[in-house]
């Protein structure tokens, strides 16, 4: 069991927890206003690194939501702690993302491009709606030099829609490992960075701190690696059958965010 009354950081993940498509979920306004009402803080977690953080805030602004760039920590954040901490400064970056992502990572200091040629030393993946055949095409030539590392901003297999759902940067690199037999570096949830960046970053415990996701095989899985609470909403993609099938055990299952919302009193 989680005692809500003890958080005062909440990790949230957004699509399929706070929101899907364009649909805010009920009770995320009143859960968001009663975390700030109690002086605590919630800060919105995210492996989708097909958008930047400014996107992000108009978009959550659009559905009443009245968000600050502070209020965000994605897998690219996470992507650039980690090239910066492990020596890529001054490496050539083919990143296979969307042109934001790109630019992101341009503006982070980062040399990247979009096209294979001479003296690229890493293929970088992230959720990649503007992919094309090529850029299969070049990841595979690419990793068939063993020289050029491989890294994935995030493992997830597929990305929520209001209508379903559409392959995300996890089903992507399965497809090239199928085809070179490479697997990435992987960056973002499950891996604990991001959990542990945004306790650090807040001066939050772990006993303080819970995560919100509604997938166990990245959000639960990065709550459990940090050594957090965490909290399996079944709003999004994930079903109850999950725990098993993953081998993770989320502290406790909500029915969505309106469950948690009454339980925190």
């Amino acid at each position: 069991m989680i005692d809500l009354r003890k958080k005062t950081l909440f990790l949230l993940d957004m699509d399929g927890t706070i929101y899907l498509g364009d649909r805010l979920f009920d009770g995320t306004l009143d859960f968001l206003r009663r975390v700030r009402e109690r002086g605590g803080r919630y800060l919105f977690a995210t492996n989708n690194s097909s958008r930047s953080v400014t996107a992000y805030v108009e978009r959550l602004r659009g559905m009443g939501i009245d968000a600050e760039a502070e209020d965000f920590l994605t897998s690219v954040d996470a992507t650039v702690w980690y090239l910066r901490n492990h020596g890529f400064q001054d490496t050539l970056i083919y990143a296979s993302g969307t042109r934001t992502f790109q630019d992101q990572l341009r503006q982070a200091g980062f040399r990247v491009t979009d096209r294979w040629e001479a003296g690229i030393g890493l293929l970088l993946h992230g959720f990649d709606t503007e992919l094309t055949f090529q850029k299969l095409e070049d990841s595979c030539i690419l990793l068939g030099d063993p020289k050029v590392d491989f890294i994935a901003t995030n493992p997830d297999w597929v990305c929520p829609t209001a209508w379903g759902s559409v392959p995300d940067c996890g089903s992507v690199c399965e497809m090239l490992f199928r085809a070179t037999g490479r697997r990435p570096k992987v960056i973002g949830k499950p891996e604990p960075e991001m959990a542990l960046l945004a306790m650090d970053r807040w001066g939050c415990s772990k006993e303080e701190t819970v995560l919100v996701g509604d997938r166990i095989y990245t959000d639960i899985a990065c709550g459990v690696r940090a050594g957090i609470d965490t909290a399996f909403v079944l709003s999004g993609e994930g079903v109850p059958e999950d725990i098993e099938k993953y081998g993770v055990q989320p502290s406790e299952t909500y029915r969505d965010i309106r469950e948690i919302l009454e339980k925190m009193d």
